[in-house]
């Protein structure tokens, strides 16, 4: 009996599928537009079911934050910018404070905002002033798969700092390390027990680019249960959404989008429950490399969705009030949960329209 065991485990193993590493060729595919260049993505399983749950009544927990900057100005290390804690850490140091977080959600997606290359690439040409370029090597992934989090958006400014060169080394390091990706182009989904969530991401630059934003919605309504839309766009420094800003979201909304939540500004703005629905207007900076002094308010923003019978019963969502750093006046790239509860009440009555400033 007990080899006959052995014989049928040893068959099943052998009709397990071999999950492998990667492979890319070295020569980089030909150039149409970087971002409709999609790589092979590694098979996905998805977030192991937790205690109580079944494939029937389950929820789904997804965490977002705003700008993740891990890089610094012209790929350059200097004393104590982001490159030169990278040299000296290792990459869990980054987000070590809110790790546990993003650990015990199901899916956490931030915005990715600096190029990921290895070459000695060149800047490209900006008409903005004053401009800026940032990049690290492609190992900067590390920092993000080593603490739970699982997708990026690549719709910023920044992703095409580097040229097409540098766009296509950038999702080329992402894929590589497993993580999910959204573009302009590129809508991406995640799955938990057959229930689809759509993530589209995509530059709101002006009112007018609502359209292409609701024509997206509209093809991935029909590949999923759940969509919701992560843009970048709008002024930046300024704690108010414009006016524009506010139309163009609740079209969104109007449009089918269930959540709308915005990023660039580099301050955190509030959200409005719209028709039911919410819009957070900007997620402000989270581990952000931009700056040696950034404002040091920032938030988690936790969707929940609960499932019965492949259908949404209900959601619920909460803010985690964070700071950008926790190293003084000086930037550490070391975010953290607040734990003062004056200080985490200001955040939240900021959020919620009820004071005029999250400090």
């Amino acid at each position: 009996m007990k080899r006959l065991f052995t014989g049928l485990l040893a068959a099943l193993l052998l009709l397990l599928p071999v999950r492998g590493a990667m492979a890319f060729e070295d020569s980089l595919p030909p150039y149409d537009d970087p971002m409709m260049w999609e790589p092979d993505l590694p098979e996905f399983d998805g977030p192991v079911p937790r205690p109580g749950e079944t494939p029937e009544s389950f929820r789904i927990v997804m965490s977002f934050t705003g700008d993740m900057l891990l890089a610094s100005l012209h790929g350059q290390r200097a004393a104590g910018n982001f490159l030169d804690y990278a040299a000296k850490q290792e990459p869990e140091y980054f987000l070590q404070n809110v790790r546990p977080v993003f650990e015990s959600d199901d899916f956490t997606v931030v915005n990715l905002e600096n190029v990921l290359t290895d070459r000695s690439l060149s800047p490209r040409e900006k008409t903005t002033k004053p401009a800026f370029w940032f990049r690290a090597p492609t190992s900067g992934t590390e920092i993000l798969t080593g603490s739970g989090v699982e997708a990026v958006s690549l719709s910023n400014n920044h992703i095409d700092d580097y040229g097409p060169q540098g766009s296509q080394d950038t999702v080329r390091a992402v894929a590589a390390a497993g993580l999910e990706y959204g573009t302009d182009e590129r809508t991406f989904y995640l799955e938990k027990n057959g229930y689809r969530i759509a993530v589209i991401c995509h530059g709101l630059w002006t009112e007018g680019q609502a359209e292409a934003i609701l024509r997206r919605i509209r093809a991935a309504e029909a590949e999923s249960d759940f969509q919701i839309v992560f843009y970048h766009g709008g002024a930046e420094g300024v704690h108010t959404p414009e006016a524009w800003r506010v139309r163009a979201s609740r079209r969104l909304i109007d449009g089918g989008a269930d959540l709308v939540l915005g990023n660039h500004p580099h301050v955190l703005q509030p959200r409005e429950v719209y028709k039911d629905k919410e819009i957070l207007y900007s997620l402000g900076n989270f581990c952000f490399g931009g700056s040696r002094s950034p404002r040091n308010r920032t938030i988690i923003y936790q969707l929940t969705l609960y499932i019965q019978d492949g259908e949404l019963e209900a959601t619920s969502s909460e803010i985690l009030p964070c700071y950008v750093h926790t190293g003084g006046k000086v930037n550490n790239y070391c975010p953290a949960l607040i734990t003062d509860e004056a200080q985490r009440q200001r955040v939240l009555d900021f959020m919620d329209g009820k004071a005029a400033l999250p400090y």
